[in-house]
């Protein structure tokens, strides 16, 4: 019954089909790991008069004049009904719902749950509506048997076509066919008992129908705990397979990063330091390494992985003494990735070694053989049989170097910036032909909070450079509101006078049409452009940059802003990561609200890039900054950020599930730093114990459609 399909079991509507495909729920395991997103009493009941603006309002009443129409600015249909109780009257509406009206009966009694809305006339928006002949006092029957006076009610997400209610009897009829006997719990009891988490029929039970908030609680608690187990167990069972793998081991990578450190005209931090010697050591070491550097933008990981490749480069492969080891370096950008490729002919320029350059727009190698102090244009097929020869010894590109047609002959390390989540796959399609495994090196500015990077990054061994370079000043960051804005105007103006650039951040690229209804106003590129050129910013040399843009017209668009034929670059957030010019010391990012905290971290890290004091001006349209923005101007840092943001916003906010791939109920762990680490521990000890789950099916099973999730595969 477990893996049979819900429509089995059920007579269901179209609607109701098309409902659950929305939801991803085919099987009736699926239909039972869809967990409530939160519990409502049945004693929490209001009347029309104690109605409040904003308040979640549960109502009994009888339902008035149910009809449908449409709505007089955007014509969209809708249905609408009245709901009267003892005390007065209220409006109950349903946007794009026309069905609804056709669904109830005047003169019906219900009980009503939904959001009042509304400033003048107050409504009930888009409200779920039960028979009162079906909702006694006290409550439904449950497969406890007689329920409490103040019975808790589950509400689920839900998707037009479906709601709460339909969840709540679908769940307690394949509770009473008796589903919980084939239920087999893919934690073992050892573990459910050393963290005191309820057995698993237990646990839906009360995660569906349970009686007191405590039960409720610790059957979330239970749900969280298995998903970021699975998870770890994935991880661990990845990393097991990975180290069972030949790699190449590199001798003197320490002797060689050395060298490469007294080469360099500044001194790395400590930071920075202990990264490399953590990495020469994991590279003359076998297995093959994974790695996630974090750290903040400026704080030095391009000379991380310079200094380890710099030992890769000078390395030759068993057997040819002549050859040189080779480094594939992917960046997340077109134009930082031709950045990255002058880096690093500049730093390894004295080495008798090519580089290459592979982007959709063309192919580089370094050095030419008519000035070898630069480059040259190659063709993309001269340059890859070059690369498959083994003659180009480090090749920087963008995610195209994965395609079947990039060969490597003798491939040692691969280093991804900004790209953390490459998986096992993904690196064997770079694996050297005769099968080592590479050595990974995964490099995020992206402030992650640490339960986040334990859970989806578990397999990646974690280093951090919580600091900046000398001389590195921090981004003095100012929040300003309406009657700020000429201040901030003469501060930017004051900059470029002294031959500094500066961005310009838009949510949006065109201006949005006023006439229609759901159109939010926010400043665009275009128009702010525009206006720029006109008013605050006359005179000075204005460019655009978007996404809608030719990756030709891009190119060139930074090409000038790097040579500084463009003072101020109004751009969309596009800008985020890639962007790379040590001159712009100023930002200013226009409707700040429509930007995460990470986001926004990224996009003041675009005037991190010298010793000169940078500046960064959030604007609110609020009258007074929120906790958010307030904490950007205050943080030390993007960790610090990272853990505010996951506290202000939460996880499902912030992450959301399509990103991360899980759910609403595992991303109640990432709040839970002492769930996670045991999480860890028990899967460590598994894997340690079964690396192939030989033991345990189910949870194989399970670890396998949890990848597929988390798109690792």
């Amino acid at each position: 019954m477990l893996n049979t399909p819900v429509t089995d079991h059920f007579r269901l509507q179209e609607p109701q089909k098309r409902a659950l495909k929305r939801l991803r729920l085919h099987t009736v395991r699926d239909l039972l790991y869809h967990f409530p997103s939160r519990y409502e009493h049945s004693g929490d009941q209001t009347t029309v008069s104690g109605l409040v603006q904003g308040a979640d309002a549960v109502l009994h009443g009888t339902v008035r004049k149910p009809e449908t129409r449409r709505a007089w600015k955007s014509k969209r249909p809708m249905s609408e009904a009245w709901l009267e109780d003892g005390t007065g009257k209220v409006k109950l509406m349903w946007f794009n719902q026309p069905y609804i009206a056709k669904m109830l009966r005047d003169g019906a009694m219900v009980k009503v749950t939904g959001r009042v809305e509304g400033k003048g006339s107050l409504y009930i928006a888009n409200p779920e509506v039960e028979p009162v002949a079906e909702l006694p006092v006290g409550g439904v029957d449950t497969v406890f048997g007689e329920p409490e006076d103040d019975q808790l009610f589950a509400i689920y997400p839900e998707t037009q076509g479906i709601t709460s209610r339909w969840f709540r009897h679908a769940i307690d009829r394949v509770l009473r066919k008796g589903v919980l006997d084939q239920m087999v719990d893919p934690l073992p009891s050892a573990v459910t008992s050393r963290y005191k988490l309820p057995e698993l029929n237990a646990a839906l039970v009360w995660v569906h129908q349970p009686q007191r908030e405590s039960d409720a609680l610790a059957a979330r608690k239970r749900f969280a705990f298995e998903e970021v187990f699975i998870i770890q167990v994935g991880k661990y069972m990845d990393r097991h397979a990975r180290n069972e793998q030949p790699t190449l081991v590199i001798p003197d990578a320490q002797k060689h990063t050395d060298e490469f450190l007294t080469r360099l005209p500044f001194t790395l931090t400590n930071a920075q330091l202990e990264a490399v010697r953590g990495i020469a050591h994991d590279l003359s070491t076998s297995p093959a390494m994974s790695r996630l550097l974090e750290g903040d933008v400026g704080s030095g990981k391009t000379a991380v992985a310079a200094a380890t490749a710099y030992a890769i480069v000078n390395s030759a492969p068993a057997g040819r003494p002549s050859a040189t080891l080779q480094v594939a370096y992917m960046a997340p950008t077109e134009i930082l990735a031709e950045q990255q490729f002058t880096s690093f002919c500049e730093l390894f320029g004295h080495l008798p070694i090519q580089i290459g350059l592979v982007t959709s727009t063309g192919c580089k190698k370094f050095p030419s053989k008519v000035d070898t102090s630069t480059s040259t244009k190659v063709s993309k097929n001269q340059l890859l049989k070059w690369v498959a020869s083994g003659e180009i010894a480090m090749v920087v590109g963008t995610h195209s170097l994965i395609y079947k047609k990039v060969q490597f002959r003798d491939l040692a390390y691969v280093i991804i910036d900004e790209q953390h989540r490459f998986g096992t796959k993904q690196r064997q399609a770079l694996a050297r032909k005769d099968g080592l495994m590479p050595h990974l090196l995964s490099m995020t500015a992206t402030p992650i909070p640490r339960t986040l990077a334990l859970t989806l990054y578990g397999d990646l061994d974690l280093t951090v450079l919580g600091e900046m370079p000398p001389g590195r000043k921090p981004v003095q960051t100012e929040v300003v509101t309406k009657t700020k804005r000429p201040a901030m105007y003469d501060a930017v103006r004051k900059q470029l006078d002294s031959g500094r650039q500066a961005y310009v951040i838009c949510p949006r690229i065109d201006e949005p049409d006023p006439r229609k209804e759901t159109a939010i106003q926010t400043k665009s590129v275009l128009a702010e452009a525009d206006r720029l050129k006109r008013e605050e910013l006359k005179g000075y040399r204005i460019g655009v940059l978007h996404g809608q843009m030719k990756p030709v017209e891009k190119e060139q668009t930074m090409r000038n802003m790097l040579a500084h034929e463009i003072d101020v670059l109004v751009a969309t957030s596009v800008v985020e990561v890639g962007v790379n010019v040590p001159n712009a010391t100023s930002i200013i990012i226009e409707g700040a609200e429509r930007f995460g905290l990470a986001q926004l971290h990224q996009l003041r890290g675009r005037v991190v890039r010298s010793t000169h004091q940078a500046y960064c001006y959030v604007l609110t349209s609020e009258g007074n900054p929120t906790r958010r923005l307030k904490a950007l101007a205050t943080a030390k840092n993007g960790f610090e950020l990272a853990e505010e943001d996951l506290k202000i916003r939460g996880p499902g906010e912030l992450y959301g599930r399509a990103q991360s791939g899980l759910t609403d109920v595992g991303m109640e762990a990432l709040k839970n730093l002492k769930l996670v680490e045991a999480a860890r521990r028990e899967a460590q000890a598994l894997v340690a114990e079964d690396p192939v789950l030989e033991k345990r099916a189910l949870l194989a099973e399970l670890v396998h459609a949890q990848s597929k999730k988390l798109h690792f595969e």
